[in-house]
C-alpha cells in the first residue's frame, strides 16, 4: 500500500547537461524520492490522511511548513484516496512582518488557501516581561485559533510541519527539564477532544527540509517573536543533537529507532507495567531479564565517519 505513495522516476537527465549539473539534479532527484517516500509511509504507518479528508496545512513561512506543503501536493497527485488541502496561516501582527509574502506564494500553487490575522504579538508583549520566553503563551493562543479556524473550514486533520528533529528535541526536552518520557506524537486527538492533529513529517530529517527548501528557493519568512531569541533550551539541545550527528554518524537515527522499539517491562513505570505482580512462570523468554549479562551495543565509530565500522561499547555492572 505503501508504495503508491511514492515519488514517480524522473526523466533521465539530458546527455548534453554539464557533469556538475547531472549531479546536482541526481542528488535533488534522491531528495525528493526520500521525501516522498518518508512522508508516504508516515501517512501510512499512522493512517493520517483517509479518504474524504480536508487537511488544513498550517503555514508559518519557514521552510519546514513550505517544504510539508509541497510534499504533500506530490502526495496528492500521486494518492490512491481522494483528499483536498487547505493552507492557512495565522498573521499575529508582528512588527515588520511580510504579509503580502504567503498569500503570493500560495497563489502560485494552486491550493486554496486562508489567512487569519489575529494580533497575538501585543497580548505577549503585555503578559510576557522582556527577556523571558514568549514561545509558551504564543503557542497556546496560536493553538486556540488554530482549532477555530479548523472547524470554520470543516477541516478533519490539522497537518503541523514538525519533523523527526523536533521530535527529538521534545524527548530530551521532557526528560531533562520535565522528568517525563514523552515527545511528539505523528498523530493525536487535540487537547480540546475536536481535532485530528498530524506530522506527516515524523520521519523526514530537518536537513532535509532544509536542503528541499534551497533547492526551491521558498520565500522564507524569520519569526522574530520567538525564533530569534537567544538560549532557549530548545535550540541548546537541537544543537546538542547536530553535534552528535557529527560526531557519530547514526546516533539520531538510532535514538529515533528507540521511540519506535519501547520495551515497558525494562522501564519503570508501573502504569505500563505490573511490577508487583510480577511471577516466575518457567517459561523461557527473550523479553526477560539478563541480569548478569553485560550489556554490548554497536555504534559508527566517531573515527571514520561515513565508514561502515562498528565500535563495541561494553557496560561493567
Amino acid at each position: 500500500m505503501s508504495t503508491v505513495w511514492t515519488e514517480a522516476e524522473a526523466p533521465s537527465v539530458a546527455a548534453a547537461a554539464p557533469r556538475s549539473d547531472v549531479k546536482i539534479e541526481r542528488e535533488t532527484h534522491k531528495l525528493e524520492k526520500r521525501l516522498c517516500r518518508e512522508v508516504g509511509k508516515a501517512i501510512v504507518d499512522f493512517n493520517m490522511i483517509e479518504e474524504g479528508d480536508k487537511v488544513m496545512v498550517c503555514m508559518s513561512g519557514g521552510k519546514d511548513s513550505y517544504t510539508l506543503l509541497d510534499i504533500l501536493l506530490k502526495m496528492k497527485a500521486r494518492a490512491p484516496i481522494h483528499f483536498d488541502l487547505v493552507a492557512v496561516n495565522l498573521d499575529q501582527k508582528q512588527p515588520g512582518f511580510p504579509e503580502h509574502i504567503l498569500p503570493e506564494y500560495l497563489a502560485t500553487t494552486g491550493v486554496p488557501f486562508h489567512i487569519e490575522n489575529e494580533d497575538t504579538y501585543s497580548i505577549v508583549k503585555k503578559l510576557i516581561p522582556e527577556g523571558k520566553t514568549t514561545c509558551s503563551l504564543c503557542s497556546r493562543l496560536r493553538r486556540g485559533i488554530l482549532y477555530r479556524v479548523a472547524d470554520e473550514l470543516g477541516c478533519t486533520k490539522i497537518a503541523l510541519g514538525h519533523h523527526r528533529d523536533d521530535i527529538l528535541q521534545t524527548l530530551l526536552l521532557n526528560m531533562f527539564f520535565g522528568g517525563k518520557m514523552k515527545s511528539m506524537p505523528p498523530k493525536l486527538v487535540s487537547d480540546d477532544g475536536k481535532h485530528v492533529v498530524i506530522r506527516p513529517l515524523a520521519y523526514v530529517a530537518e536537513k532535509d527540509t532544509a536542503r528541499w527548501s534551497a533547492h526551491r528557493n521558498f520565500p522564507i519568512i524569520p519569526c522574530n517573536l520567538c525564533g530569534s531569541q537567544e538560549n532557549l533550551q530548545r535550540k541548546q539541545v537541537g544543537e546538542m543533537l547536530r553535534e552528535w550527528e557529527k560526531k557519530f554518524p547514526g546516533r539520531v537515527e538510532n535514538m529515533f529507532n528507540a521511540l519506535q522499539n519501547v520495551v515497558p517491562s525494562h522501564l519503570l513505570d508501573a502504569g505500563l507495567y505490573d511490577f508487583k505482580n510480577a511471577r516466575a512462570t518457567g517459561v523461557a523468554s527473550e523479553d526477560g531479564d539478563k541480569a548478569f549479562d553485560k550489556e554490548e551495543f554497536t555504534a559508527p565509530s566517531p573515527s571514520l565517519p561515513g565508514v561502515g565500522v562498528v565500535q563495541v561499547v561494553q557496560l561493567s555492572s
